[in-house]
């Protein structure tokens, strides 16, 4: 599958502190990928090098396999950052209309209406009367004027309502279904959970953990299997396993900690245990997310 980002040890140092550190990473066409970290672990920085809006100290950015500056690069992207800045005296319709002109396929007027939640009334106003939320569409607009073939988002959801929200990550469905490329940065561990395909951890300018939601969960945040029962079950049926690592009883309940539920759920069936209500728990992000950036602190 082709690549369409490509970072090779990459490196953004301010006042002789690496904000980046030797970050190297490919993306692939039609991935979603969410990049995760505290504040200040490096990943607007990161994600302002592969737009060429910063320069590097080292290494080296490719987008489309070539340089992020160039205008063929430009003309296949859309951008929508944190702080979105949008140019005073034009009505929303002249400046949606204005964007759309530098791009050679882009969507329609029309098109962008239905996707990205704005109305006809938002289209009659001026810039400098939106409110904040009415901005943010029409950033995100903006951002999918060109028909785009590679989306960056930083932290695109901040000051989002709940209804204006869904349709943002419904609408970066659509696209993604449609084989754009999509990064972006969020605080929204759930919104990372759901969305991404692959998931790149940042702390102190490094690249962490890289990988599927899921594997990331497995591999770090406790899963268990979890259900009441009427009489005694014996710890040793189920600590013998080799994939079980803890059972325990809280509040009425059995806890089976284990690296596979679907191995416990098995167990149980084949037992023939007289349990009820077996709840699955499989791990959290934000376990996950604690965990390694706690231990990265410590390892520093």
């Amino acid at each position: 599958m082709e690549s369409v980002v490509e970072i090779t040890g990459l490196t953004k140092t301010f006042k002789d502190k690496n904000a980046v550190s030797d970050v190297s990473f490919s993306i692939k066409r039609g991935e979603v990928v969410a990049i995760l970290g505290p504040n200040g672990a490096g990943k607007t920085t990161t994600m302002l090098m592969m737009l060429g809006l910063l320069s590097p100290s080292k290494g080296d950015v490719k987008l489309f396999e070539k340089d992020p500056k160039s205008k063929s690069v430009r003309e296949k992207i859309g951008v929508m950052l944190q702080e979105v800045s949008i140019m005073d005296g034009l009505k929303v319709k002249e400046i949606i209309s204005l964007i759309r002109q530098y791009y050679p396929e882009p969507y329609s007027l029309n098109h962008l209406i239905r996707i990205t939640g704005l109305d006809q009334d938002d289209l009659k106003k001026r810039t400098e009367k939106l409110s904040g939320g009415q901005k943010r569409r029409v950033g995100f607009a903006l951002a999918l004027a060109g028909n785009p073939d590679l989306l960056f988002f930083d932290e695109p959801t901040v000051g989002m309502d709940i209804s204006a929200r869904k349709l943002f990550w419904q609408t970066v469905k659509e696209l993604a279904d449609k084989g754009k490329t999509i990064l972006f940065s969020t605080h929204y561990l759930q919104e990372a959970d759901d969305i991404a395909d692959r998931i790149l951890l940042f702390n102190e300018g490094k690249i962490i953990a890289d990988g599927k939601p899921e594997e990331i969960k497995k591999k770090l945040s406790k899963q268990s299997v979890s259900f009441i029962a009427d009489h005694t079950i014996p710890r040793k049926m189920f600590l013998e396993l080799s994939y079980v690592s803890d059972m325990y009883e809280k509040d009425g309940r059995i806890y089976i900690v284990a690296e596979d539920t679907d191995l416990v759920l098995t167990r149980i069936f084949e037992l023939k245990l007289q349990v009820k209500d077996i709840r699955v728990e499989k791990g959290r992000l934000e376990e996950a997310f604690e965990q390694l950036t706690t231990e990265n602190r410590e390892a520093i």
